[in-house]
């Protein structure tokens, strides 16, 4: 494809990188990233894949914005109370970015539509904030053989990690969601909105490393960060032969909806 001067210009940080160039960028703008939930970690992570000019941004998430959200969903305004977070979004990526395709789609990510929702994208972020959803997007990506970024916070906690076909998937790690009362949710327990947006600019360059081909993923490498310590740490992780939906004898082989373990908040611990 030919750049236009305009987009030379805009691009050119990325361009004059040494592993990145006009190939890279050429990459990034064919590009197509679906994120699915536009709360604390898909607002950064679709903010910088559309100044990266990712060529096709698909956000899912069927909640509106509440005054709640804003201490660190940073890509919903004041204005934007009762829209559409998708709708909300669309607008700040246009802003951002006008030549970004824009992909909304207005609804929860369930068993029923996840396989239509990815099957057109080349790279997946998890920005959800509960189980079922975490869970249900491993299942669809493992089953379709699409990569994805997993990503968690909680408190002043973040955890993320990559999978590539082949590689360890979330249920490698955790085979199912955790029982009801051990882990509380971010409206529960809290979370520092800073920490959302450390950990979704990290999805969003895993999704940019992904589409360049540039640099090394976390693949088979669970990241975790306390920010009160800033301790940044990498646990290696390996495929698990007894994973129930990549492992050598599946259990999962078709998509189901987990059901929510409510917590009534006691001691949390971990990180969904």
């Amino acid at each position: 494809m030919s750049f236009t001067d305009e987009q030379l210009e805009r691009y050119s940080r990325h361009i004059i990188l040494k592993n990145v160039g006009i190939e890279g960028q050429e990459k990034i703008l064919k590009g197509k990233v679906l994120i699915i939930g536009t709360g604390g970690l898909g607002s950064p992570a679709a903010l910088y894949l559309a100044a990266a000019g990712v060529g096709t941004i698909g956000l899912v998430d069927g909640d509106v914005v509440d005054r709640t959200n804003l201490q660190r969903q940073v890509i919903h305004f004041t204005p934007d109370i009762g829209k559409p977070k998708v709708v909300s979004a669309q607008e700040k990526i246009k802003q951002i970015n006008p030549e970004v395709q824009v992909n909304t789609y207005h609804t929860l990510a369930l068993a029923a539509n996840i396989a239509d929702l990815i099957q057109d994208y080349d790279f997946i972020i998890d920005g959800t904030d509960n189980f079922p959803a975490k869970f249900l997007i491993n299942d669809a990506c493992v089953l379709g053989g699409k990569p994805f970024s997993h990503g968690g916070i909680l408190r002043f906690d973040g955890q993320t990690m990559t999978h590539l076909p082949g590689t360890a998937c979330y249920r490698c790690i955790f085979t199912a969601p955790p029982p009801k009362n051990l882990v509380p949710t971010c409206a529960q327990a809290g979370v520092l909105g800073a920490v959302a947006g450390m950990l979704g600019t990290i999805q969003a360059a895993e999704a940019l490393k992904y589409l360049t081909g540039v640099g090394g993923l976390l693949t088979n490498r669970l990241l975790i960060f306390d920010a009160l310590s800033m301790d940044f740490r990498t646990v290696r992780i390996q495929p698990n032969a007894r994973c129930p939906v990549c492992g050598s004898s599946p259990a999962i082989t078709a998509l189901h909806d987990e059901e929510q373990a409510v917590c009534d908040l006691k001691a949390g611990r971990s990180v969904s």
